[in-house]
C-alpha cells in the first residue's frame, strides 16, 4: 500500500572550517540537520515521540472548559499567551514564539522546512506533497490538534495534502487563519523588528542554482557547501571580482541578473593597500547597479561581511547607507567564534539567527 513521504533528521556536528581566501568568511556556521526521506509501509508506522506534558489538555480545555484557543499556546499547551499563532487560531507563548520565528526560514536539502509548521519541532514530519508546497508537520501536532490516530490515517494515504492547501479551513481544533500568509509577514515584521521582504515559493523542481556577484572574495566553495551553486555550474553563475574600481552600471547589467551580491572587508592579517572603509563603499556602489527594477518579483539578497575591521564611525555609515543595523556572527553557544564577523544582510535566516549586533 502506498504511503504518505516522511522524513527525519538527526543534528550533524558544527562546521568549524577556516575561513575561505582572503574576504571570503566562513558561512557554514550553524549545526546543519542531515535529513532522511523516507517512503515507509503502512503497515509499520513509526513510532511517534513521547507527547510533550501540557499539550494533552488543549482538547480538554477547548471541549470541557471552554476555553478560547486563541487563550492557549499551540505549540506548549501553555496559558502564558504572548501573540497569535500566524498561521493557525491559537496562541503562542514567548518561548514558543522564538523558536517558530528561528525556525521560519530553515530548509532541509531536499528543499522542505526543516521543522513542524504549527509547533516549530518535530523529529519525525509529514510532507505536504501539493507540489507548491514545503510545509511538513509532526505526528503530535496531529494527533493533539486534529485528534488521536490523525498521523497514522495521513500516513497510510497514498497521496496528503496539508491545512494551509487543503479547501475548507477547519480540521479539528487546527483553522488556518484567513490570509495566512499576510498574517505570517505581519508577525516576523512585529516580532523581528525589522520588515521583512517576502517572496513567493519556488517549487523544488523549479528552483535553480543561484547568480552570484562575490566582491573582494570567491566564495565559489562555500555557496557549493549550502546548496546555493552546483558543482560545474554553467557560465555566469558566480562571477568573482577583486577588483571593481573601473567597473560601472553597463558593466553590472550585462553580466547579471544576480539573485546575491556579496562583499567583505579583507580577513584579518592579509595585507591590503586599502582602507576597509573602500570595500563598504564599492559594496555599496555595484549593490545599487545590480539591484531589480522598481517592482520587479524578483527576489534579490545582498551581504557585506566586516571582519572587524571597520572603524565604530564606518560601522555607523555602513548601517545608514545599507539601511539595516548589523548582525555578528556567534557559535550554537552563544560565545564568539575565532575570526568573528559583523554582518549586513538582508537574508532573514542571517538577521534572525544573529540578530541585531549579536544579541
Amino acid at each position: 500500500m502506498a504511503c504518505s513521504i516522511l522524513k527525519t533528521r538527526s543534528p550533524k556536528a558544527l562546521d568549524r572550517r577556516d575561513p575561505g581566501p582572503a574576504g571570503c568568511p566562513a558561512l557554514a556556521l550553524e549545526a546543519e540537520r542531515s535529513v532522511d526521506v523516507l517512503l515507509l509501509d503502512s503497515i509499520e508506522p513509526p513510532q511517534a515521540p513521547a507527547r510533550r506534558r501540557g499539550r494533552e489538555r488543549i482538547t480538554y480545555e477547548v471541549s470541557v472548559n471552554q476555553r478560547n484557543i486563541e487563550a492557549i499556546c499551540l505549540c506548549c499547551g501553555s496559558f502564558q499567551v504572548h501573540i497569535r499563532h500566524p498561521l493557525f487560531e491559537g496562541g503562542m507563548c514567548a518561548p514558543c514564539k522564538d523558536k517558530f520565528l528561528g525556525a521560519l526560514f530553515l530548509y532541509d536539502e531536499d528543499g522542505y522546512q526543516s521543522c513542524c509548521s504549527i509547533c516549530a519541532s518535530g523529529s519525525v514530519l509529514l510532507i505536504c506533497e501539493n507540489p507548491q508546497c514545503t510545509r511538513c508537520y509532526c505526528f503530535e501536532c496531529l494527533d493533539v490538534l486534529v485528534g488521536p490516530g490523525t498521523s497514522d490515517k495521513v500516513h497510510s494515504m497514498s497521496s496528503w495534502v496539508c491545512f494551509l492547501c487543503l479547501p475548507f479551513p477547519c480540521s479539528g481544533l487546527l483553522r488556518r487563519r484567513p490570509k495566512w500568509r499576510g498574517q505570517l509577514k505581519a508577525f516576523h515584521d512585529l516580532e523581528a523588528g525589522s520588515p521583512l521582504e517576502m517572496y513567493k515559493t519556488v517549487p523544488v523542481w523549479k528552483r535553480q542554482p543561484m547568480r552570484v556577484l562575490s566582491l573582494f572574495g570567491d566564495i565559489k566553495q562555500e555557496l557549493m557547501s549550502l546548496g546555493f551553486l552546483e558543482a560545474g555550474s554553467q557560465a555566469g553563475r558566480l562571477r568573482h571580482l577583486e577588483d571593481v574600481t573601473d567597473v560601472v552600471r553597463r558593466d553590472v547589467e550585462e553580466w547579471g541578473p544576480f539573485d546575491l551580491v556579496y562583499g567583505s572587508t579583507p580577513t584579518l592579517g592579509h595585507a591590503c593597500d586599502r582602507s576597509p572603509a573602500w570595500f563598504l563603499f564599492q559594496f555599496h556602489r555595484l549593490l545599487q547597479y545590480s539591484r531589480p527594477p522598481p517592482g520587479s518579483p524578483q527576489p534579490f539578497f545582498w551581504m557585506f561581511v566586516d571582519h572587524l575591521l571597520l572603524t565604530s564611525d564606518d560601522q555607523a555609515i555602513a548601517t545608514r547607507f545599507l539601511e539595516i543595523e548589523p548582525a555578528t556572527l556567534q557559535d550554537v553557544h552563544g560565545r564568539v567564534l575565532q575570526g568573528a564577523a559583523r554582518v549586513w544582510s538582508n537574508i532573514p535566516a542571517v538577521r534572525r539567527y544573529w540578530g541585531p549586533r549579536g544579541h
